[in-house]
């Protein structure tokens, strides 16, 4: 290999059987593989392969003896690209390094990989749950919003400032109420007065939301009705009927 130009480009001899069952050769010229186009070749940039070789994903190649850029194969890409698409579907690169230990262990089984992707999927959907949660949360504080009017007055800002306080003073009081059985849950029907469309009903729920004892709170303007389920240990149907009027309705409990 002494004979090769200062390129470093070589000729790749590729063997095979013709037509009529002779041996014969394909020559292609090939270049070296620097790290910048096995970052190509891989679709991703250098400093990601850097990262993966840091982390023991993929093997770092030995420089050459006689000086020069490390020479890559496509093994090496083919792992690279491996790691980025595992990486895409959510696995860490913990999970990664464990998918590709499994991969190489010729006695290995393909439960042990469906294994892993189920957890990762259950993983998933408790994160697509929290993020539900959250985008509820988000409807919620959005539709009491008047959109309009000082900072200083802003219901969102307001409304979170007053549930961290209530998950702080809060979560002592519900084991000690539990504990000693004092919870009593009450579903409240309320005729509501004032609403206009179903933006004011969303509106009327948000409004109730808020209160720390309301566990669910469901708004109707073509029935005109909000229907409450509330612990009335913390909040009363007085207390459910004030909320509704600081959104300019008023409210009057029904009978059931």
């Amino acid at each position: 290999m002494s004979g090769l130009p200062r390129d470093r480009r070589f000729l790749a001899l590729t063997l095979y059987y013709g037509t009529e069952g002779n041996l014969q050769h394909e020559v292609s010229e090939m270049h070296d593989m620097t790290i910048s186009r096995a970052a190509r070749e891989a679709g991703v940039g250098v400093e990601t392969i850097r990262f993966y070789e840091r982390w023991g994903l993929i093997a770092q190649p030995c420089k050459p003896a006689g000086g020069g850029a490390r020479e890559y194969d496509e093994e090496t890409v083919a792992r690279v690209r491996f790691v980025r698409q595992a990486q895409d579907i959510g696995f860490s690169l913990r999970e990664i390094a464990e998918l590709l230990s499994l991969r190489a262990d010729l006695g290995a089984d393909c439960s042990a990989v469906r294994a892993r992707a189920m957890e990762k999927r259950d993983a998933v959907q408790a994160k697509l749950e929290q993020l539900a949660r959250v985008r509820d949360a988000l409807d919620t504080l959005i539709a009491f919003c008047p959109g309009s009017g000082a900072v200083r007055a802003c219901t969102i800002l307001e409304a979170i400032e007053k549930g961290a306080a209530a998950d702080q003073s809060e979560a002592p009081s519900r084991s000690s109420n539990t504990a000693s059985g004092k919870i009593a849950m009450k579903t409240t029907l309320l005729a509501i007065d004032g609403m206009h469309c179903d933006g004011c009903a969303r509106t009327v729920e948000a409004l109730l939301s808020r209160l720390p004892g309301v566990r669910k709170a469901e708004a109707s303007f073509d029935e005109r009705q909000a229907r409450v389920l509330h612990d009335q240990e913390s909040v009363s149907e007085v207390d459910l009927a004030e909320a509704i009027a600081k959104g300019g309705f008023t409210a009057k409990v029904e009978s059931q």
